[in-house]
C-alpha cells in the first residue's frame, strides 16, 4: 500500500488537473478531476478513447448522488445502500453543471463508489479538497484493449503517459462493474446495458424483479456507456471461442496448419504444442485471472488465442460478454 506522502501526491496531481492510475476492486483506472473537462480531455487522449464514449464517475460515498445526478429514483438509494461500496454503476440523469466531456455529449452519467481501501482513500483525500470530489476514471489501458488488473500491466501500456500510478496490488474481482441503466425507469424498468462484477439474480433481491437485459430494442434509446462496443477487451493477438467438445481436433488443425497457438482453458487440453493457462471453473476466481491471462499470452508471440468456450448461466454472464468483444 502506497504511503501517505503518495497519497498527497495524487491528491496533487488531480487539483492540478493531471492523471493518477489507481486500483479498484474491479480494475486499475485512469483518473482525473471529473469537473474540470481539460482534465478530463487528457483521459481521452491517453488512452485514444472516442470522445462519444462516457466515463465512469467515482464517488468517495452515496451522498455524491445529488451532487452529480437528478430526478433520483428512490430504488437507486436502495440499490447504492445495498451495493456501494461495490461494483455497481448506476445511470442516472445528470445535473446540470456535470460537463459534457464525462458523459460523451450526453444527458446521463454513470455513477459508483469503489470498494478497493486505496481507491476509497484517494477520493475521499480529493473530496476533501475538491468542490465536487468525483474522480472520472475509465480502465487505465489503450482504448478497446485488455484492462489492467495490476500496477505493472498499467505500467506496461501506458508507461511515462501517466504522471502517478497507485500500486494496490492485483484487483480483486478482476472484471468491471455491472452497469444498470436506471434513467428510462417509466418504459424500460432498470436495465442491465453492461454485465459485471453482480449478476442479475444478486439485483433482482434489492429490485424485486429481475432487471431487463439489454437487447436491440432497448438499444436505440439506451445510454451510451463504457464497454459496449463490439470489438472491446482484446488482445493484439488474434482470439477465437470454441466450445469444449471441438477444442481438441481444433488445436490439432491448428498445429497442422503450422500455427502456434495459446489456450485459455477449463481443463488442461491434451495439445503439447500449446502454451495453455487454465483457470478454476468457479466464474468468480475465472474473472479474477482472465485479463492478467490473456495479457500473458498475448505478450508470447502466438498466431492465436484460443479459448474454452466457458458454461452458460447468469454468473458466468459477464466473462462471456468480455471473450465476446475480444473475440470481434
Amino acid at each position: 500500500m502506497p504511503n501517505p506522502s503518495a497519497l498527497q501526491k495524487a491528491v496533487a496531481l488531480l487539483q492540478a488537473g493531471e492523471l493518477v492510475a489507481f486500483p479498484t476492486e474491479t480494475v486499475y483506472g485512469l483518473g482525473a478531476d471529473a469537473a474540470n473537462p481539460a482534465a478530463v480531455q487528457k483521459i481521452f487522449a491517453t488512452k485514444g478513447r472516442p470522445a462519444d464514449h462516457p466515463l465512469i464517475v467515482h464517488l468517495a460515498d452515496v451522498k455524491g448522488l445529488e451532487r452529480w445526478a437528478t430526478d433520483i429514483p428512490p430504488v437507486a438509494h436502495k440499490l447504492a445502500a445495498a451495493f456501494w461500496p461495490g461494483p455497481l454503476t448506476l445511470i442516472l440523469k445528470k445535473q446540470d453543471w456535470v460537463p459534457m466531456a464525462v458523459t460523451g455529449g450526453q444527458d446521463t452519467v454513470g455513477l459508483r463508489v469503489p470498494a478497493h481501501p486505496l481507491a476509497l482513500r484517494l477520493i475521499r483525500a480529493f473530496a476533501a479538497v475538491s468542490p465536487q470530489g468525483g474522480v472520472a476514471a475509465p480502465s487505465a489501458n489503450r482504448f478497446g484493449r485488455i484492462s489492467p488488473t495490476t500496477a505493472a500491466h498499467v505500467h506496461a501500456e501506458l508507461g511515462e503517459c501517466v504522471p502517478l500510478i497507485l500500486d494496490g496490488g492485483a484487483c480483486s474481482l478482476g472484471i468491471e462493474s455491472t452497469i444498470l441503466d436506471l434513467s428510462r425507469l417509466a418504459v424500460h424498468g432498470a436495465e442491465i446495458l453492461r454485465p459485471g462484477g453482480l449478476d442479475a439474480p444478486t439485483l433482482a433481491k434489492v429490485l424485486g424483479v429481475m432487471p431487463q437485459q439489454r437487447d436491440k430494442k432497448s438499444a436505440a434509446t439506451a445510454p451510451r456507456v463504457s464497454g459496449s462496443l463490439a470489438s472491446h477487451y482484446a488482445p493484439t493477438t488474434p482470439l477465437r471461442l470454441v466450445d469444449t467438445a471441438t477444442l481438441p481436433d481444433f488445436l490439432a488443425q491448428q498445429r497442422a496448419a503450422g500455427r502456434r497457438c495459446g489456450v485459455l482453458a477449463l481443463h488442461p487440453p491434451k495439445d503439447p504444442g500449446a502454451l495453455c493457462r487454465v483457470l478454476s471453473a468457479d466464474p468468480t476466481q475465472y474473472a479474477q485471472r482472465l485479463y492478467a491471462s490473456l495479457r500473458e499470452l498475448d505478450a508470447a508471440a502466438l498466431d492465436l488465442i484460443v479459448v474454452e468456450t466457458p458454461p452458460p448461466g447468469f454468473t458466468w454472464n459477464a466473462i462471456h460478454d468480455r471473450l465476446r468483444r475480444a473475440a470481434t
